[in-house]
């Protein structure tokens, strides 16, 4: 006979919590200047014109206007070329 009451394990209940990341401002719709447009684990986008990159490599917007997102060919050290997504804001 048990001396004790039966307790559950709780070993496998911790979870991280959520980070939330990517596109928070779409191309074609309108950003304030300091809106957080994309939030990004590296440099997955890249920052253009109307934007800058904060410590934690999220891009916001540097000034009022509308997002748009085009692609850009960049080059590494060794010659190889790469496509990348070039993040703006321009005015209306």
């Amino acid at each position: 006979m048990a001396h004790k009451k039966a307790a559950g394990s709780a070993k496998n209940l911790r979870d991280s919590k959520p980070k939330y990341r990517w596109v928070k401002v779409f191309g074609g719709q309108p950003a304030v200047a300091g809106n957080i447009i994309i939030r990004q684990k590296g440099d997955k986008y890249e920052c253009g014109e109307g934007t800058y990159k904060g410590r934690d490599f999220s891009i916001h917007a540097s000034q009022d206007g509308i997002v748009s997102f085009r692609k850009k060919n960049f080059k590494k050290f060794d010659g190889r070329t790469y496509l990348k997504t070039v993040v703006e804001v321009k005015q209306s």
